[in-house]
């Protein structure tokens, strides 16, 4: 594997954990809030993200690379309103297309085929984790004014059961 392939790979195992320890810090706020709703989108996409970290990681090891776990950084957000986190979660979604798009482009100069194939369902999705931090933001503008809307919206959320984002995260 291409060594600049690997590192961006590699790297990207402790920016999903980030990521996981992002969304419990969401979720830990709404549990403050009693937003359980909200809690538990969170504390699912928590769980998404380090499955994200486990699919880079076996894809490393199944090509022989070694994995080097860095420091995974505290979160420094803090909100004093719902739709803070929201917004915080778009952002930072689209920050991960952009790192996935960078690791795409380096296998793409490396005519790194296989890694191109293996992260194609990553830019699938993160397609879907935008359109989801989009949706959440568009329902608390228009619900979250409202206090029965915002109680249906976060039984809504409540609803959301973890299942594994793909067959890969089973392995």
């Amino acid at each position: 594997m291409d060594k600049k392939v690997y590192e961006l790979l590699n790297d990207q195992i402790n920016k999903e954990l980030y990521s996981g320890y992002l969304y419990l810090s969401f979720a830990d706020y709404y549990e403050i809030e009693g937003l359980k709703g909200f809690a538990n989108w969170y504390t699912i996409q928590a769980q998404e993200e380090r499955d994200h970290a486990l699919i880079i990681r076996k894809y490393l090891l199944d090509n022989d690379c070694p994995i080097v776990l860095g420091a995974i950084d505290k979160p420094d957000k803090t909100f004093t309103d719902f739709l803070q986190p929201l917004e915080a979660a778009l952002e930072h979604e689209r920050y991960v297309t952009s790192l996935i798009n960078d690791i795409y482009a380096a296998a793409e100069a490396a005519n790194d085929y296989r890694t191109k194939s293996f992260l194609s369902w990553f830019i699938d999705e993160q397609l879907e984790e935008e359109s989801n931090a989009s949706d959440m933001i568009s329902n608390m503008k228009l619900f979250g004014g409202d206090a029965k809307a915002l109680y249906d919206l976060d039984k809504e959320y409540a609803a959301r059961v973890y299942s594994a984002p793909t067959a890969l995260a089973e392995e």
